[in-house]
């Protein structure tokens, strides 16, 4: 059930988001929260992370599709009930595939708004929840395997 809900909670808060910026910018426009730190800056990326591969969409799609059905097998057959980090961090991978697949298939292009000037690209929440769900996996499976380590 978390990972339904995790994947439900993404989705929905990065529609919302996405829908706010389409709404109230155009593409280009930026409009500064933290001066020098942060900004909101209208985007439609026509790639993945960093705008690599534009116009390969189908390439993404299939991506997203494979994703979520791992997940969906995962959570329904691999991880107990009781691993709910593991599940908390499909859920996150889950949602934010959805999100940015969502984008692909409807708008043809990615929303990307999220422009911390520190770093030269601008994501949005669906990528960050990726981010911190692969990062939760990783952790986890180094968890595990020093638990394993230290049982020999």
């Amino acid at each position: 059930m978390l990972v339904w809900l995790t994947i439900a909670g993404i989705w929905i808060f990065d529609r919302v988001l996405k829908f706010y910026i389409q709404g109230n910018m155009v593409p280009g426009e930026s409009v500064i929260v933290i001066p020098k730190i942060f900004h909101l800056t209208y985007v439609l990326n026509p790639g993945a992370a960093f705008g690599l591969l534009p116009g390969q969409s189908w390439v993404f799609i299939l991506t997203a599709v494979v994703v979520l059905a791992g997940i969906i097998y995962a959570q329904l057959k691999v991880f107990p009930r009781e691993e709910w980090v593991t599940r908390l961090a499909l859920g996150l991978v889950g949602g934010g595939a959805l999100g940015n697949l969502y984008d692909r298939v409807f708008i043809g292009k990615v929303v990307d708004y999220l422009d911390f000037q520190i770093w030269p690209f601008v994501f949005n929440f669906a990528d960050s929840a990726i981010v911190v769900g692969v990062g939760l996996l990783m952790l986890m499976m180094f968890l595990q395997d020093r638990k394993e380590q230290k049982a020999e």
